[in-house]
């Protein structure tokens, strides 16, 4: 098993889950949720969102077909958790209203779908195609140490950027949010249809 390590696929495979989870473009949804009064909890946040992954990553297709639910239509729901969330950016509107009785963030909207979302979940499978199981597992472990490391210090990049610097990065990552979730969207429809063709 760690004959199979190899850094420049550790490497890679890092790089392409940064780009997926983009904890950096989450950091004004974040503030955002603390300035609510909602508390979220880094370590948990990291924990469970690198479970997740890893049980998905292992058992994903198996876990979806016991749903009997394809990667597509996971794909297609997830994108439109993302574009409801980029709309309360753009809008400053909300839209997720914490109604029940505990006044936490920390699994949704966090966890899930930003940084355990159909993104992250259908990027794993691919790159299962290319790289050693050992060198995603060992990115993706990397990846989560950055996620915990930016989760304790939001209230620092607060601080740096000022409220002016987070209401224009907010807006800017709406953008994205919705870009992704529209690049989302229109790459799995496409299967859904052939599949409906068929």
């Amino acid at each position: 098993m760690f004959a199979s390590i190899n850094f420049q696929e550790i490497l890679s495979a890092f790089i392409v889950l940064f780009a997926v989870i983009d904890i950096i473009g989450s950091i004004p949804i974040i503030i955002n949720i603390q300035q609510n009064g909602r508390k979220i909890n880094a370590f948990a946040a990291a924990s469970i969102s690198f479970l997740l992954m890893i049980i998905f990553f292992f058992a994903g297709e198996i876990l979806l077909k016991l749903f009997q639910v394809d990667i597509a239509s996971f794909a297609v729901a997830g994108a439109f958790i993302i574009f409801l969330m980029s709309l309360e950016m753009i809008l400053d509107i909300e839209i997720f209203k914490n109604q029940g009785p505990i006044k936490e963030a920390t699994l949704v909207p966090l966890v899930f779908p930003l940084l355990a979302g159909p993104g992250s979940f259908t990027t794993l499978l691919s790159l299962r195609a290319e790289f050693a199981a050992i060198n995603i597992t060992i990115a993706l472990i990397l990846n989560m140490v950055w996620v915990y490391i930016v989760l304790t210090m939001t209230s620092r990049i607060e601080h740096l950027l000022g409220k002016g610097g987070i209401y224009m990065l907010r807006k800017f990552f709406g953008i994205i949010l919705l870009a992704i979730s529209v690049r989302l969207f229109t790459a799995n429809i496409s299967q859904l249809m052939e599949q409906l063709g068929q």
